[in-house]
């Protein structure tokens, strides 16, 4: 099972370093519903994985140009706090319930993008006119969306990078593919603290997290190099795409 494992995380890690995503849903979903892993061993594995897997990729973005530092750092700090206060909650929530809680926000993830993007049309998908970085409006935006997807990572054992993504193109004007890039840099924090928390709860496996690293982490960098090479609808589509079939995998599995 190991290598399958490996071979599988690697594929997913291409796909998620391609669309700027930690993949922590869609990771869950492959853990829960192929191999067979328990709701919460999936979430707390799969959030720890990600800080592998985003810091291939972060590099792999930062090189191709795509990251927006000051607004990463600020987010990605907040969203650490978010993280590490909420994953203690959701050991009290039923496996079953937690299940379709995630598949949900994962569903809602994806239509908030595909609405978000389809209404950036022209040069507004590829030039951005980002919010200065000082100022009120720019710290009450990059902490605002810090903590609250923050919190939603830790709570519900995912990425919140749709959500991540929204917040940076609509409140800070970040392009699609800087939001893609950005991301990458946000989750590290974020999923090193709600990981954290897993551990302390019993629900990290660790031969599990090398198995899912070792793939991700190598696909991830790879599939960042895809970014900037391919037409910007497709980057859009993966982007919408990846959490609508990880919420659909949990649906079958429940």
């Amino acid at each position: 099972m190991e290598f399958t494992i490996i071979g599988t995380m690697l594929l997913i890690g291409m796909l998620l370093g391609f669309v700027g995503a930690g993949g922590s849903g869609f990771i869950i979903a492959m853990l829960s519903t192929a191999f067979g892993f328990s709701i919460h061993t999936a979430l707390g594995t799969s959030l720890a994985a990600m800080v592998f897997t985003t810091l291939s990729g972060a590099f792999s973005h930062y090189r191709e140009g795509n990251i927006a530092v000051k607004p990463g750092v600020i987010i990605g700090l907040t969203g650490a706090a978010g993280a590490w206060i909420s994953s203690g909650y959701s050991a009290y929530v039923p496996a079953e319930h937690l299940m379709w809680m995630t598949a949900g926000m994962l569903f809602l993830s994806s239509v908030l993008l595909w609405i978000r993007t389809s209404a950036m049309r022209g040069p507004s998908a590829k030039a951005s006119l980002p919010v200065q970085g000082t100022g009120i409006r720019f710290w009450c935006s990059a902490v605002g969306i810090g903590l609250v997807t923050g919190a939603m990572s830790g709570f519900f054992g995912i990425g919140s990078t749709p959500f991540i993504q929204i917040g940076m193109i609509m409140l800070l004007g970040l392009s699609i593919r800087q939001a893609a890039g950005t991301t990458m840099l946000v989750i590290i924090p974020i999923a090193l603290a709600g990981g954290a928390g897993y551990y302390q709860m019993g629900y990290l496996d660790i031969p599990l997290l090398i198995q899912v690293v070792v793939g991700s982490m190598l696909g991830s960098y790879i599939g960042a190099k895809f970014t900037n090479r391919v037409p910007l609808g497709v980057l859009k589509t993966a982007m919408i795409a990846m959490p609508s079939v990880g919420a659909l995998l949990l649906m079958l599995r429940s």
